[in-house]
């Protein structure tokens, strides 16, 4: 079954791929062997990894998918913009504890009459006897801090002066936090480009950047989307979940880089059937990975927002959440199905594809693929065929050294 893009199923031999590319009869006109199998359920065909899922033959549509993904984001971006917490805008936060008839709405209304202005935010943290109202506004004066404190008491007879809480933030604090986290950005991408370059070779460092890049965008486009607050430790978890990604992406490329060390030497399979493949094989440790990193970020949530109350915790474990489903999409549907759009443009692999289209097509006419090749050009020996474009190109693929 070959697609568009020259990406065809796999077959189900997996590791055994060169023994059985280096076995099988190409006079036998079935050519099979790059024929996924199909027949499984789809559990079955998830968990063993056979090639059945094409995600590199469909790659157009998933750049289509990734792409309005970004436009999304991007004019969510500019349009609505972002929520930024009291640590980037500066501002008074006013801590109140919940106690009877003291609700996030009473305490708006009182805090909004007090300074004649509605708070920029009013939300409940905590659970229990230490929940709290937290109220954000603009920079207060000590005539109006006081005001709101008097008003708060006079509201409500349960909540005694001490209680009321009211402490100015500045918001350089933030903005030396956004500075600092752009640096440590831009190192930990020049790091990661050189990184992957010298262990794999250039299109993949360039994938691997374009995943980290559409992960930063979809993240920050989700939060602008849903309205969630951005904080400094929303900026940290930023560098945290690029790392997720970054791991999960590294874990697909190692195994294309296995599929496709000699995939140049036969005619078999194309480079992106091998990459499929790699896929098809990492796609239950991703999701495995995935679902045990998403399961303690869960816990995490639940014990900041419901138990502890602590915002910090609550945010981190937001981006953290938002940036580990998102750095996964980007590793299976759009790093290894670029890197593969990047290898086809060297001409080598563009010619081996060809061949190996050339060669099916062949055998579906019923045709010896061997005689077609010989009468493309003078009669060689069996050494001398061994020793042409197949073999002399340049592998996709570094060898591992034998320790």
């Amino acid at each position: 079954m070959t697609s568009g893009n020259g990406a065809n199923t796999r077959t189900s031999a997996g590791p055994a791929d060169s023994v059985a590319d280096a076995a099988a009869d190409p006079t036998t006109g079935s050519d099979a062997d790059f024929r996924a199998d199909t027949s499984r359920s789809f559990l079955s065909r998830l968990y063993t990894g056979t090639g059945a899922f094409e995600i590199v033959g469909k790659r157009r549509m998933w750049y289509l998918v990734t792409g309005v993904i970004l436009a999304i984001c991007i004019l969510s971006m500019a349009i609505r913009g972002f929520t930024f917490g009291i640590d980037f805008e500066g501002g008074t936060q006013i801590s109140i504890p919940v106690s009877q008839g003291v609700t996030s709405q009473s305490v708006e209304d009182v805090v909004g009459k007090a300074i004649d202005k509605a708070p920029d935010s009013v939300q409940t943290a905590g659970s229990g006897s230490s929940q709290t109202v937290q109220v954000r506004t603009d920079a207060l004066s000590v005539e109006q801090a006081r005001a709101v404190t008097v008003a708060l008491t006079d509201a409500f007879p349960s909540v005694q002066t001490a209680d009321v809480s009211i402490s100015e933030v500045s918001s350089t604090w933030g903005k030396e936090i956004t500075q600092k986290m752009l640096i440590a950005l831009v190192v930990f991408l020049v790091i990661v480009f050189v990184y992957i370059a010298v262990r794999f070779d250039r299109e993949m460092s360039l994938a691997a950047l374009a995943s980290l890049l559409f992960d930063i965008v979809c993240t920050a486009g989700v939060y602008s989307l849903v309205g969630f607050e951005v904080t400094p430790a929303t900026v940290i978890g930023l560098l945290t979940i690029l790392g997720f990604s970054l791991y999960d992406t590294v874990v697909v490329f190692d195994k294309v880089s296995e599929n496709t060390r000699s995939v140049l030497q036969t005619t078999r399979r194309t480079y992106g059937e091998q990459a499929n493949l790699a896929i098809n094989q990492t796609l239950m440790r991703s999701i495995n990975t995935t679902v045990i990193s998403v399961l303690p970020i869960i816990a995490l949530m639940v014990i900041a927002v419901w138990l502890l109350g602590v915002g910090t915790l609550k945010d981190l474990a937001l981006i953290q959440l938002v940036g580990v489903v998102v750095g996964t999409y980007s590793s299976i549907f759009l790093a290894a199905p670029l890197l593969v759009t990047l290898k086809e443009r060297r001409a080598d692999i563009s010619k081996h594809t060809a061949r190996v289209l050339a060669r099916r097509a062949a055998i579906d006419a019923g045709e010896n693929p061997d005689a077609v090749r010989a009468a493309a050009g003078p009669a060689r020996s069996r050494r001398a065929r061994a020793t042409d474009d197949d073999t002399t190109a340049v592998p996709t693929g570094k060898r591992r050294r034998k320790h």
